[in-house]
């Protein structure tokens, strides 16, 4: 999601729409945990390297979480949401969690997760098993990149959500594929950064809200300190790239992850993998900065790995490569580079 909308979802019991998981992606070894979203649990607004670990896992371990829209019992209540529909653990996290325990965002994140093993100039593997749907509605605000579209007599939008078909209706004769994915999964920053916003992404990932980080896919992130300190949360049920308004549909999820401690993996930025194509990704305040810097690491990616020269690795990004812009409404912006995996036809 974008820079915070206090809006919350409703609580419904939970229900499993389990993606469907690529053999490769299925949990090999390890043990599996279970992290729901509680006061203890959760980091409200922030990623920091101070933060207390709500769970210490293994390197290659896989952890059930639970997350929770960003919204309040109120907001959506005033939009709508009868009161018992709102999950009671977000009305525990709102009541409880205050004062210096929140901000400087707005996000609520589960986490954080500490991996043994994890140490600075590392990578953190991150698998997404499975995503479901946690409640049968989300939301959908207005503000964002062009606000000047949004009546201000109009709220927030709660949107119910069709957890059988997997849709949601926008409007008579318009029907919504739900691909639900976590707008936010991250690390915690450098040290010398100190609690860092959950609203602007970064170096450490955060609030990427990048759409194709979806079940099946894999994230791949720099590690800052030690036990990488890994939070998720931002459920989208559906978004586009850009996320122009400022909100996905916004909605509370399970999900299933592996984490994974990559030794000698060094990178400057957080990279993904679909099984369709290899992402790079980049953020800046500046459009330019930020577009040139994930062209830039899609180069250098392909340059290592497919014995490629820059040169070579730059014409085949402009020949095949895509380039989005991820979103344009957390302070900074972000943007990602597909390159289709289906091209490289034989090792070189």
């Amino acid at each position: 999601m974008g820079a915070m909308w206090r809006i919350p979802l409703a609580a419904v019991p939970i229900l499993l729409v389990l993606t469907s998981i690529p053999a490769a992606q299925q949990p090999r070894g390890g043990q599996v945990h279970r992290l729901e979203a509680t006061p203890a649990t959760v980091a409200y607004g922030y990623y920091w390297s101070e933060a207390k670990p709500a769970l210490r896992i293994a390197s290659g371990d896989v952890v059930d979480v639970d997350t929770l829209l960003t919204s309040t019992p109120t907001a959506l209540e005033r939009a709508g949401v009868p009161p018992a529909r709102v999950e009671a653990s977000l009305r525990s996290v709102v009541t409880e969690v205050t004062g210096d325990r929140r901000g400087p965002g707005g996000h609520i994140l589960t986490g954080p997760i500490y991996v043994e093993g994890a140490e600075a100039g590392d990578a953190l593997q991150v698998d997404i098993l499975a995503i479901d749907l946690g409640i049968d509605y989300g939301y959908n605000g207005c503000s964002g990149f062009v606000r000047e579209n949004c009546d201000r007599n109009v709220g927030i939008r709660i949107i119910p959500l069709d957890k059988k078909s997997m849709t949601a209706a926008f409007a008579p004769g318009i029907v919504l594929p739900l691909r639900p994915f976590f707008g936010s999964m991250g690390v915690a920053p450098a040290p010398d950064l100190g609690r860092v916003s959950s609203t602007p992404p970064g170096r450490h990932a955060g609030n990427i809200d990048n759409k194709e980080l979806v079940a099946g896919t894999t994230l791949y992130i720099p590690v800052f300190v030690p036990g990488a300190l890994f939070e998720i949360g931002d459920g989208h049920a559906v978004q586009g790239d850009g996320e122009v308004d400022q909100t996905a549909i916004e909605t509370s999820l399970r999900g299933r992850v592996r984490l994974t401690v990559r030794k000698g993996m060094t990178l400057a930025w957080p990279r993904a993998e679909t099984p369709t194509h290899f992402i790079s990704m980049a953020t800046d305040t500046d459009l330019t900065v930020a577009t040139k810097t994930a062209i830039q690491e899609m180069i250098d990616f392909l340059a290592a790995t497919k014995g490629l020269s820059k040169h070579e690795a730059y014409q085949l990004v402009s020949l095949t490569g895509d380039v989005a812009i991820t979103e344009l409404v957390d302070q900074t912006l972000g943007v990602h580079v597909k390159m289709p995996k289906a091209i490289f036809t034989a090792k070189r």
